[in-house]
Parts: structure tokens; sequence; C-alpha cells
């Protein structure tokens, strides 16, 4: 049971991680936004959440002892941004679209705060569950 619960939890942390992690891309392309040949950047949330399923699938692996062979990085830590694709840069270099960028932020805002809340309401459940409530 506690390993099941733990490989459950380790996918959404490793979700909020890469949630995160874009969030803080998104806010610097909205801070650079009229920077001179600043290109946006951005993570694929899909592959990101995919490499994050991969490796939680055989269960999580940790190491007892110092000398073990260090674990594979985490995907959500591995995961390095790319630039985003945009119609036309500015007449500075600059590919930042302040309209995509907003709508991706609010967008991965919503994305985090349903993770945390789906986390909560999962603790939730297994109290009421332990103390028969």
């Amino acid at each position: 049971m506690y390993a099941q619960l733990e490989r459950h939890l380790h996918f959404q942390h490793a979700a909020l991680a890469v949630l995160g992690q874009r969030q803080q891309l998104l806010a610097a392309n909205i801070a650079n936004a009229d920077t001179p040949h600043y290109h946006a950047r951005d993570l694929d949330f899909r592959a990101a959440l995919t490499a994050v399923k991969a490796a939680t699938a055989g269960g999580a692996l940790h190491t007892t002892h110092p000398r073990h062979q260090p674990l594979a990085t985490p995907p959500a830590a591995a995961l390095t941004p790319g630039y985003r694709v945009t119609g036309q840069a500015a007449v500075d270099g600059n590919s930042v679209d302040m309209d995509a960028e907003r709508t991706a932020f609010a967008e991965n805002t919503l994305r985090y705060e349903a993770s945390l809340r789906f986390m909560q309401s999962m603790v939730s459940g297994l109290q009421q569950a332990i103390t028969g409530q």
C-alpha cells in the first residue's frame, strides 16, 4: 500500500516540479518582453509528463548508502527548455508574444492549482480513512 501511495505521490510531485519550472520560464519571458534579441523559451509539458510516467512505472528507487550508484536525474529536472516558435519576431529581434505568454501563464497556473487540489483531496481522503470519519 505504501509503495503505491509513494509512486502516485511521486508522479504528482514530479508534475508539480515540471509545472513550477515552466511557470518560471513563462515569467522570464514576460519579464523580458522588451529585451532586444531575447527569445521566448518553454517546456513541452506533455513530453515531460510522459518521461515522468515512464520513470515512475517501475516504482521509486532510493539509494540507501552513500557508495551506491547515483540514480538518474529525475525527468523534471533533466528537461531542457526549448525556444518557442513564433510567427514573427519584433524589429529588435525579440520573439516574445505577450498574448501567447499570458495565455500560457494562466493555463499553467490552472494546471498547477488543479494538481495541488488533487493531492490535497487524496491526502484528505486518506486521513478520513485512517481516522474513520
